[in-house]
């Protein structure tokens, strides 16, 4: 084991042993995210970690992406701004003190965009860096589907722009915190989901533009038609990521678009990208991020 690769998101953080040819040689998991931690308590959760690989006595190097690096994590790495290199990640990454440790970390920025819509990103711009090195000819969209989706222009290593839906997010709030909440109440995932879904994609990618008015049909559905609590989730999801599409349809080209996150939700964004006339091609999201991390590795100086 030559290096630590360690992906720390806002709710879990990951971490991985890498030999010298690049092999993982051993892995572990906790729920240490950046969320849950204050400043101080970083070093000790990655200690914690990386006790748990099996690491050789002596020096480590550990090279971190994600949330560690944002302004209130472990410590600020200024983004680097769109249209950027991805493989300049590397040089402008930041070095936490890990007093008393063999751990020597470094911590990559995310991206910034400030033309043509602010725009923020931290992680993502990782598993982009990790396409372009398992796919050096590919030029085209990405679509990150999650709390807050990502669709990025990506022309080799180099990010041109990108934008960010809050679809996931509001999907939560919705679901807890809106009137529809009266309607999402009982079982969310029975076989009434599946239709549900269908059709709230369908109202999404032909109405984007009254999705404030279409989000009532989950309550008026419900009320009116006994739409059941799986029914209404499925037309909520639904609806919001047919509207997402729709918002990026002019976008996409002929070619599929990869799609980088939970296969789970990624199968959900394949299935509205073909009603749309389009397609989608879901890759493994942990062996992209590790690709990633390699590349940037190799660009240290």
């Amino acid at each position: 084991m030559t290096w630590v690769a360690v992906d720390w998101g806002t709710s879990n953080l990951r971490a991985w042993g890498v030999g010298a040819d690049g092999a993982i040689l051993s892995s572990a998991s906790s729920e240490k995210g950046m969320g849950k931690l204050s400043q101080a308590e970083f070093p000790a959760a990655l200690a914690e970690i990386a006790g748990r690989l099996t690491l050789p006595p002596g020096p480590m190097e550990v090279l971190v992406c994600g949330m560690a690096g944002a302004r209130q994590g472990w410590l600020e790495a200024p983004y680097l701004e769109a249209p950027a290199d991805l493989r300049d990640l590397a040089a402008n990454a930041v070095r936490p003190d890990m007093a008393g440790s063999d751990l020597s970390v470094a911590i990559l920025p995310g991206v910034c965009q400030r033309q043509n819509g602010e725009n923020v990103m931290r992680g993502e711009e990782t598993q982009l860096l990790g396409l372009a090195a398992l796919n050096p000819d590919y030029s085209g969209l990405v679509c990150m589907p999650g709390t807050h989706s990502k669709w990025a222009q990506l022309e080799g290593t180099r990010i041109e722009h990108f934008s960010t839906a809050m679809t996931g997010e509001l999907f939560e709030l919705l679901k807890t915190h809106s009137v529809l909440r009266h309607s999402l109440t009982g079982p969310l995932d029975g076989p009434g989901r599946t239709q549900g879904f269908k059709a709230g994609a369908a109202d999404g990618l032909e109405r984007p533009d009254d999705l404030l008015g279409q989000l009532f049909r989950v309550r008026a559905g419900a009320l009116l038609s006994g739409r059941e609590p799986d029914w209404s989730a499925g037309y909520l999801s639904g609806l919001l990521i047919g509207t997402e599409i729709a918002a990026n349809r002019n976008r996409i080209s002929t070619d599929p678009v990869p799609l980088i996150g939970s296969p789970t939700l990624c199968a959900l964004y394949e299935e509205v990208l073909g009603m749309s006339g389009a397609s989608g091609r879901t890759v493994d999201a942990t062996e992209i991020v590790l690709a990633g991390l390699k590349a940037a590795r190799q660009h240290f100086s």
